[in-house]
């Protein structure tokens, strides 16, 4: 099958979160099983496409609204990704350094999305598949089946993967001119409480749609930023697929990144190792456990309650303990952080920024991550963290409560609480406190985390099965 991935993030070229994880793993497990996945994306100046030679495949140019647009299509060189790149180039539009928060965003992504149907129409080619992700992509599904530009593209599959439900990527009818000549008669598969909402006009034209964990697919249809009753009722169009992760670039025992390479066999080593250098780093012990967060410092992961939960749990166990933080976001939390690692030096670590080699220390030098998440669709970080052999304490909701079950349970491995409240957490940290005491089981829990199965070569064949029950 012929799969383009239609997404505003890929790793390594652009990534903020998961979404970029994700479309930069996904369409490699395709193509090893046979298919023919590809991913097109906005073109970015980052460091990405400054080392990396391309070739332009096409140039065309669009209207949005009144003004016209140049554009090109350009292809990474070698396919040194695992699949064909594409990555289209507007100047003044989608050449720019950053992926989000631009005040013409809304005219950044439907442009994207008129340039890639343009590209596709004009070049006579015949997907099998479209995928979308999220709602940069979201009005595809809607124009190919209603618009009569893209006519011949009518009878072709549309997939929508939601990565995260509460951002919807809505704008005011007051630039619906951007869009081209539509049926009128089906203007309400775009509009939701009076606007243009590209996710939810996905959701009712896409053939089918897919959430990163099964738990999440249920869970948008209580909190989803206001579209919990379309949730409800395209339920039955849903289906939910946990990610995985790319064990090529997570593996303990040939991550360059690391101190010292390990495996199964040699974790606790290895493990050692890892922590000692990193400890060394912040100037904090290494005989202490070693707990660490790792990702935004927003309410939705729960970011707001770390100080609470780091001042409460050092207070609790005498210090005997550290914390370690890599993250950036809400500057009132930022600075609390700072605060504690200024008042307890020796047993708390801030890093204000995202260091991808400095997560992947984190990952195998920690004894512990933790994911207060009040939202999470799927989430990647406790799957790192179990590929490296560091327990995950979690937040019971979407994709952490599909992936992780609790050391109490039978065959349990990691620890969960309910609630989002700092208290729980403080009980949880506790908890791993007594692990980590506990050698013997703390050692069968790693081996136990380390020999899980959460590669993408599981969710690819699920996706190959969803893209199957779509063929005419």
């Amino acid at each position: 099958m012929k799969i383009f991935h239609l997404s505003a993030e890929c790793y390594p070229v652009a990534k903020v979160g998961g979404l970029g994880d994700v479309v930069g793993a996904l369409p490699k497990y395709l193509n090893q099983m046979g298919h023919e996945a590809s991913v097109v994306m906005p073109f970015y100046d980052r460091k990405f496409t400054r080392e990396n030679e391309f070739d332009s495949v096409f140039r065309g140019s669009t209207l949005l609204g009144k003004k016209r647009y140049e554009f090109e299509v350009l292809k990474e060189k070698t396919d040194i990704l695992g699949f064909e790149l594409f990555m289209i180039k507007a100047p003044g539009l989608l050449d720019r350094e950053n992926v989000y928060s631009y005040p013409d965003e809304t005219e950044q992504f439907v442009f994207f999305q008129l340039a890639f149907l343009d590209w596709i129409y004009w070049s006579q080619q015949k997907p099998d598949v479209i995928h979308c992700h999220d709602h940069h992509s979201g009005l595809i599904p809607f124009l190919i089946y209603h618009s009569d530009l893209y006519k011949r593209l009518a009878n072709t599959p549309t997939v929508l993967t939601i990565h995260n439900g509460q951002y919807h990527g809505a704008f005011s009818w007051d630039k619906s001119y951007y869009l081209p000549e539509i049926d009128q008669w089906q203007t309400g598969l775009l509009d939701w409480r009076g606007g243009i909402n590209p996710l939810a006009s996905a959701v009712k034209c896409a053939w089918r749609f897919s959430t990163v964990s099964p738990s999440y697919l249920h869970e948008l249809t209580i909190q989803s930023n206001g579209l919990e009753y379309l949730f409800y009722t395209e339920y039955k169009k849903g289906v939910g697929i946990i990610n995985g992760i790319d064990t090529q670039v997570w593996d303990p025992a040939t991550d360059p990144m690391l101190t010292k390479g390990y495996t199964v066999k040699t974790v606790d080593a290895g493990k050692k190792k890892n922590k000692e250098a990193l400890c060394e780093r912040f100037g904090i012990s290494s005989d202490k456990p070693l707990f660490s967060f790792i990702g935004r410092l927003v309410d939705e992961k729960g970011a707001d309650l770390l100080p609470a939960i780091i001042r409460a749990s050092l207070d609790e166990h005498n210090q005997e303990l550290n914390f370690l933080i890599l993250g950036s976001g809400d500057t009132e939390v930022q600075h609390a952080l700072l605060e504690l690692k200024e008042q307890y030096p020796q047993c708390c670590a801030v890093y204000i920024g995202y260091n991808e080699e400095l997560a992947h220390q984190v990952y195998a030098g920690a004894d512990f991550l933790l994911m207060p998440s009040r939202v999470e669709p799927c989430g990647l970080n406790q799957l790192y963290s179990l590929r490296y052999g560091t327990v995950p304490i979690v937040r019971n909701t979407g994709g952490l409560k599909d992936s992780i079950i609790d050391f109490g349970e039978e065959g349990g491995y990691g620890i969960k609480f309910n609630n989002i409240r700092a208290e729980e957490a403080v009980y949880a940290v506790s908890r791993a406190y007594e692990l980590y005491k506990n050698t013997p089981h703390l050692k069968k829990i790693r081996q136990i985390m380390m020999a899980l199965d959460f590669s993408w070569d599981k969710s690819a064949k699920e996706y190959v099965n969803l893209y199957e029950s779509l063929k005419l």
